[in-house]
């Protein structure tokens, strides 16, 4: 069959070189990596009782027991292989990594742990996407279905909200939900928590998110917003002049708003390389353990990215010097 230049698949570069390095060391570089991280982490005071293990020695041994994708028994291994190679100084049994990983203290370890994970890429990253996906746990819900007369159930989730750089897929923010959470009060959290540390010229984002607000908050950011218009809006706007100036280019300029529009595809990308690594749904049955869970693939893929930059763009990953740096 005849093959028509417009029926020609595009195709995206790929440094293949950088990519196989970066894969055949990326084991032992990631526990490097997030030694590293973890070292970040403070020991809280001793008070009374029995001597606590270290906070730092059990999120390095949660993030690589979601790293291994294996169960708590088996991911023992590799933790043995950790403490032999000096990156933890205790060996804890399957039992404390489970506990640890239901405590509620753990949480707000982790959402700091992401936002440094992701500055070693401040100086890359200039265009961001935002939005949201599920990860199934293994709880279900119940309703009465009257139609038919009989019980049914669905499956419940954890919502991540998250944004994203466009070329790297880094996760420069995240929020956790419940499955039925709105998307649209999270953009304005997550936007300036990227601000602080990045400089965004761009942001992209679907119809969930549009509102005069959220447009004029990019703005105010210096920022362009591309986030597409709805049938019934309308160009006028006397509170956000951002309004009036974006939807007369979605009008005027369609094709080329679009292809600033379609790179939060890349948002759809960063989901589908965290599901597929480190799979799409949460062992843990605790909610608070979920919640940790998806953080600690989140955490994980973010190392794993700057892992690739490091072959691929020759960045140097010192999480303390970026830090300073912000």
């Amino acid at each position: 069959m005849t093959q028509f230049p417009s029926d020609k698949r595009q195709t995206y570069s790929q440094d293949w070189k950088a990519y196989d390095k970066a894969q055949c060391a990326e084991q032992g570089t990631f526990m490097k990596l997030l030694a590293d991280l973890c070292q970040n982490i403070e020991q809280p005071p001793y008070e009374f009782g029995r001597p606590k293990l270290p906070i730092s020695d059990m999120v390095f041994a949660s993030a690589l027991k979601v790293y291994s994708t294996f169960s708590l028994r088996r991911f023992m291994t590799q933790m043995q292989k950790a403490v032999t190679e000096g990156y933890v100084d205790t060996f804890c049994s399957y039992s404390s990594v489970s506990n640890y990983m239901r405590k509620a203290e753990m949480t707000p370890i982790l959402y700091e742990l992401v936002s440094l994970s992701c500055l070693p890429l401040a100086s890359v990253e200039t265009t961001f996407g935002i939005d949201s996906s599920g990860f199934g746990i293994s709880r279900f819900g119940r309703y009465f279905d009257f139609k038919h007369g009989r019980d049914k159930k669905y499956k419940k989730w954890v919502k991540a909200h998250i944004c994203c750089g466009v070329k790297t897929n880094v996760v420069t923010a995240v929020q956790l939900t419940d499955g039925n959470s709105n998307d649209y009060p999270f953009f304005t959290p997550l936007l300036e928590k990227t601000v602080q540390a990045f400089n965004v010229k761009e942001v992209v984002a679907d119809k969930a998110y549009l509102s005069r607000a959220h447009l004029q908050q990019v703005e105010d950011f210096g920022a362009t917003p591309f986030i597409p218009f709805k049938k019934n809006s309308k160009g006028r706007s006397l509170s956000a002049p951002v309004w009036k100036k974006m939807y007369h280019y979605f009008s005027l300029h369609r094709e080329d708003f679009m292809k600033h529009y379609h790179q939060r595809s890349n948002v759809e990308t960063v989901f589908h390389m965290v599901k597929s690594k480190f799979k799409d749904n949460v062992r843990s049955k605790h909610e608070t353990a979920q919640f940790n869970e998806v953080l600690l693939k989140i955490l994980c893929h973010n190392i794993c990215v700057v892992i690739q930059e490091m072959h691929e763009l020759g960045i140097q990953a010192d999480f303390l010097d970026a830090r300073s740096q912000v």
